[in-house]
């Protein structure tokens, strides 16, 4: 019997995923747990490996395409079987009891609603509020018509701003005439939160006639790139960042003499236990001692209160080249030593290099670093990884002359000195504060034993 293979559900708010790469054709032999495909998510860009042995006798989308998760996508068996038909498979014949669980849930029918309320994702519903459009107007093309966010997206596009309705004033319990409000109209959900006077506030005078619009200059000549999945979520994600919270930053500059004599002096000893020994590690370690004597750094803004974090789980930025850049999260960070995190970011940097992360191994930060000193960059403001309350940059480890006192006596001296910046959500933590933290930064990377 035959295997199929259907798009996995890669984490629990991802619905839908886009094959960016088949590494396999049609015909091919597929030997088990081969990778045969990359899915590519807002998200993630991780392999799809074959469930079983056989050939790989059809391929039902072609690579760009965006396929709901539990849809069959290829068929594996032995020549001369017949494939199935494409469209829904059951996941519970075809993939392990957590994938069947995952899919089974993505694929219940929704719970009835009123006609004038259109059911959408959390993500749907917050491009939604973004851009002020009415989801009931846009078609959708998911399952029994619910709008994606493919569809939001291509409908923001096309100019969806100028047909979009406005927020109704009045207030929730009155009288609305046929329309209701939305779930992306209602204050108090997360991230969709907005202020209690733009949904209950008294009705504005109606603003005077818009003028004619000048028609817009022809746009200049160029070439249109198109985004992929992870460019546009960087976008969104960095765009809503700022939106958020009050970014403000404060830089240090470090003497890194101490680091630098210890890594030459270690280098090797730890390359014979299997890990390279970067100037990152020692950085991830610094700022784990610096959470835990500055806890309120390792927090998150919600409007119940700031939320402390239990666990130390701090994301490294990976780049990616062209294809944008992705945040890692060593997981428990407080826990390693230094061999200990070093050997998770060779790994976790490698994986990612490779399109072989998976969706929990970019969840769950706490506090993200980004050391964009790799490219030759002084110093930066580096945007704020959300939830979290800060970021910290590292920049270049440059030799430089400067004036050191001992016994009183100022002489000149050359160091191996680098700019570390730490932009904070200033909701959580005050400039005092946020220089205590990185002054602890500071401490640890200048006086390393």
């Amino acid at each position: 019997m035959g295997t199929n293979v259907v798009m996995p559900q890669l984490g629990e708010s991802v619905v839908e995923g886009k094959i960016s790469k088949w590494l396999k054709k049609a015909g091919d032999p597929v030997k088990l747990y081969e990778p045969i495909l990359e899915v590519e998510t807002d998200k993630v860009t991780t392999e799809v490996t074959a469930a079983g042995e056989g050939t790989l006798l059809k391929l039902y989308f072609d690579e760009g395409e965006v396929v709901q998760a539990g849809t069959l996508i290829a068929f594996i068996g032995q020549p001369g079987e017949m494939p199935p038909a494409d469209g829904k498979v059951d996941l519970h014949a075809a993939e392990p009891a957590h994938a069947a669980a995952a899919a089974a849930a993505a694929s219940v029918a929704p719970a009835a609603k009123p006609p004038t309320v259109t059911r959408v994702s959390p993500v749907v519903a917050r491009i939604a509020a973004e851009h002020n459009v009415d989801v009931s107007l846009v078609p959708g093309t998911g399952e029994g018509g619910r709008v994606t966010k493919k569809d939001i997206l291509a409908y923001v596009e096309r100019g969806a701003r100028s047909a979009a309705k406005p927020v109704s004033p009045l207030p929730v319990g009155e009288e609305r005439g046929v329309r209701e409000l939305a779930p992306w109209e209602q204050p108090g959900l997360g991230e969709l939160f907005r202020p209690t006077e733009e949904v209950f506030g008294a009705a504005k005078p109606a603003p005077a006639p818009m003028p004619t619009p000048v028609p817009a200059a022809a746009p200049m000549p160029g070439e249109v790139v198109s985004l992929s999945s992870m460019r546009r979520s960087i976008a969104e994600h960095m765009l809503r960042s700022k939106h958020t919270s009050p970014h403000v930053t404060t830089v240090f500059e470090i003497d890194m003499s101490r680091i630098v004599a210890h890594r030459n002096a270690n280098k090797a000893v730890f390359e014979r236990d299997g890990a390279n020994l970067t100037f990152t590690p020692y950085f991830v370690a610094a700022s784990v001692a610096a959470l835990k004597q500055h806890p309120m750094a390792n927090s998150s803004w919600s409007a119940d209160g700031i939320v402390l974090h239990r666990q130390v789980n701090v994301g490294v930025a990976v780049s990616l080249g062209d294809e944008g850049l992705i945040v890692p999260v060593i997981k428990n960070a407080d826990s390693m030593n230094l061999l200990g995190l070093a050997r998770a970011m060779n790994d976790l940097a490698d994986r990612a290099r490779r399109k072989q992360l998976k969706p929990d191994d970019v969840q769950g930060g706490t506090f993200t670093i980004t050391n964009h000193g790799v490219s030759g960059s002084l110093f930066a403001t580096p945007i704020i990884n959300q939830p979290q309350c800060g970021i910290l940059g590292v920049g270049m480890i440059q030799k430089r002359v400067v004036v050191v006192t001992q016994d009183g006596v100022d002489s000149i001296a050359i160091k191996p000195m680098c700019y570390i910046s730490f932009t904070f959500d200033h909701r959580i933590l005050d400039g005092a504060s946020a220089d205590d933290f990185a002054a602890a930064i500071k401490q640890v990377l200048e006086n390393w034993t």
